[in-house]
């Protein structure tokens, strides 16, 4: 008698976690997928924040407006991950980046080689769009070539 055993397909691979937009974080999304960087500005005190939200972080106005940010940023921290992680081919780069109107932002940088030494803070970005799903994901790359990954 001969026993017979099925395999069940193979899994697919892991994809990246993606965001789920919200009410308050559409304009967000809706600017990445058409090339903009959009971030708030309180009418009441003036400061540009980020991440989206229905008020102002510096000074609780409901005031809000949603403007289209330079794209110009800086370095500000970054991590290197030797981790393997769904959607990333390790090692890559995460980082905090403080952006031209103020607000900082927790991203990934690309066009880098993943190196402390290519990696000096303060170091001069510009936003990049990323295709990912049905998402457009902001990317940061250095605007001078520091050793290209």
């Amino acid at each position: 008698m001969s026993t017979s055993v099925s395999k069940s397909p193979a899994k697919p691979a892991p994809t990246r976690a993606l965001p789920v937009p919200t009410p308050e974080t559409q304009h967000f999304w809706d600017g990445t997928a058409v090339g903009e960087l959009r971030l708030q500005r309180c009418r009441a005190c003036g400061e540009a924040y980020f991440p989206p939200q229905p008020w102002c972080a510096h000074c609780a106005s409901d005031g809000v407006e949603v403007f289209a940010a330079s794209g110009a940023a800086t370095l500000h921290s970054y991590v290197i991950s030797h981790l393997p992680a769904p959607g990333f081919t390790a090692p890559y780069v995460i980082a905090v980046v403080t952006l031209a109107e103020g607000p900082r932002m927790l991203t990934n940088l690309v066009g880098v080689l993943p190196d402390p030494g290519a990696l000096p803070l303060d170091l001069a970005l510009s936003v990049e769009f990323e295709s990912v799903g049905d998402v457009t994901l902001p990317v940061f790359r250095p605007t001078i070539s520091r050793g290209a990954a």
